[in-house]
């Protein structure tokens, strides 16, 4: 099994680990601070380096099993064979983005009432998609509230809840078109806020800052119709 610490820590940069298995230019490593692309967040970039050598990662993938990561070496490059030890490091600057954008997606998503039904993070933007009219959204309104909430300064905290207590409350699932892993016997959820009134819980394995004050100013920056009732809101950082 690997151990994804950027589930527990998503401020590690950084961590030793052995090489467990190469198939390509894909490394399979036994722990691993790079986070997979899934639930609309890329996956992380950065290096691998050991004794002698390094190469450049310029994507991770899930692979098989509920926590396997591939961490995708550029073309061409020198591989650590099995059984090596490296240091894997992320590229931060982005990674730090995207945890940000991540988050004030999560206000974005508490701010709607819809159904999401589809998003990406991005570093320089990102959206989510609502099944609402399009009379209900307002850039200028939701930008304002958006701010208010990253100005609120909120913790954001991991929660784990099992299939049973999930399957109870489908409310938490906000989107149409990913539903969070099951089967695993728990699930993370992602909280925004007090225990007693959070701003947003819902079903996330994504990394996140931990309180909505580091988020930064946000700015919806577009607003498209999609659809009959399918609207996609765009947001950037203020200091992209």
């Amino acid at each position: 099994m690997m151990q994804p610490l950027f589930r527990d820590d998503a401020y590690l940069r950084r961590c030793t680990a052995t090489v467990t298995a190469v198939d390509g230019n894909a490394i399979a490593l036994d722990r691993t601070v790079f986070y997979p692309t899934g639930g609309g967040q890329p996956g992380d970039a950065g290096r691998l380096a050991w004794p002698g050598g390094e190469a450049r990662i310029v994507d991770a993938r899930k692979g098989d099993g509920p926590d396997a990561v591939l961490h995708i070496a550029e073309e061409g490059a020198a591989l650590p064979p099995p059984g090596t030890e490296v240091e894997a490091e992320i590229d931060w600057e982005r990674r730090h983005r995207h945890m940000r954008m991540h988050t004030a997606m999560h206000l974005l998503c508490s701010l709607v009432e819809g159904d999401v039904t589809g998003g990406q993070v991005g570093v320089a933007k990102s959206r989510l998609d609502f099944n609402v009219p399009a009379a209900a959204l307002d850039k200028e309104a939701i930008t304002a509230a958006l701010n208010r909430l990253v100005d609120a300064d909120l913790p954001v905290t991991p929660r784990w809840i099992d299939d049973a207590e999930l399957a109870a409350r489908p409310e938490l699932v906000r989107t149409m078109s990913v539903k969070p892993p099951s089967g695993h016997g728990r699930v993370r959820l992602l909280q925004i806020g007090a225990d007693d009134a959070p701003a947003d819980l819902q079903p996330c394995g994504g990394t996140h800052v931990a309180r909505t004050g580091e988020i930064g100013r946000v700015v919806v920056s577009k607003i498209e119709n999609k659809g009959r009732q399918n609207r996609r809101v765009n947001i950037v950082l203020a200091d992209a």
